[in-house]
């Protein structure tokens, strides 16, 4: 029989990138809403997921205000600049404070064209703790050397307080804010929504394991720093946003409308 000693490329996983239409990017938006509503990391009418469209200016689309995740629309998204203000006609609020922890890192991350913050059960338990993320598993030892961490200071509205956030962000592409939730940002709505679920994922386990007495066992340094080098290198969450989205047009598909 023949020996599997072949290294699988993700390469070949890989969707070709392209540039996608305000229309289409209100799509993924939307579908992205109704995705979190699945998967119950909304939070009432509160929390957002915004992204950049195309064009010389930095506008951006986020969720109507006072809406519920499921009720998210591409027709109703809101159409922002920088500093939350509405640019184009709506019947809809927006919550500009919501906005200013997106705007901080939207303004400093040329690639950051989607930012998604949750505050989920697991992400904040896993926000109150110390060491949050040890490498116990899949997820979290994807993760290794890639999370940023932000100290909490209250409700984020003050300008000095989003450049310490910027700052602390960095390159990275997923944060924990402490005390608060989680946040990811990714050149795509699919890569930063895959970015966001590994964290998520790696919070409940975390949860999960640390909650029983019992001796946990660590993936070793080096394992984890390949697992996660190898990882990064994937398909950027083309395939698995693509399948969540095929997924919600069977469950309710007026999130195209």
């Amino acid at each position: 029989m023949e020996k599997f000693n072949k290294v699988i490329k993700f390469d070949n996983f890989k969707p070709k990138e392209k540039s996608l239409t305000e229309k289409e990017l209100r799509i993924q938006l939307a579908a992205a809403y109704r995705i979190f509503n699945h998967l119950k990391w909304d939070y009432l009418i509160y929390g957002h997921i915004t992204v950049r469209i195309p064009g010389p200016d930095k506008h951006f689309l986020i969720n109507p205000f006072g809406l519920r995740y499921d009720e998210v629309t591409a027709s109703n998204l809101v159409k922002i600049d920088l500093e939350g203000n509405i640019v184009e006609p709506s019947k809809y609020p927006v919550n500009p404070a919501g906005f200013v922890i997106h705007s901080a890192i939207h303004s400093t991350r040329d690639d950051a064209h989607c930012v998604m913050h949750t505050h989920t059960p697991a992400g904040m338990a896993a926000a109150g703790l110390k060491n949050p993320i040890k490498n116990i598993d899949f997820d979290s030892a994807s993760l290794t050397d890639r999370i940023a961490y932000h100290d909490f200071e209250g409700l984020t509205v003050r300008e000095e307080e989003c450049q310490r956030l910027s700052n602390n962000l960095g390159n990275k592409s997923v944060m924990i804010l402490r005390n608060h939730g989680l946040l990811s940002v990714g050149s795509t709505v699919a890569h930063a929504f895959i970015r966001l679920h590994t964290l998520e994922r790696a919070c409940q386990v975390q949860m999960l394991a640390r909650s029983l007495n019992e001796e946990l066992i660590e993936v070793s340094d080096n394992i984890a720093k390949a697992h996660a080098s190898e990882l990064e290198n994937s398909d950027n969450g083309e395939l698995a946003f693509n399948a969540m989205m095929r997924l919600m047009e069977k469950i309710d598909p007026s999130f195209k409308d």
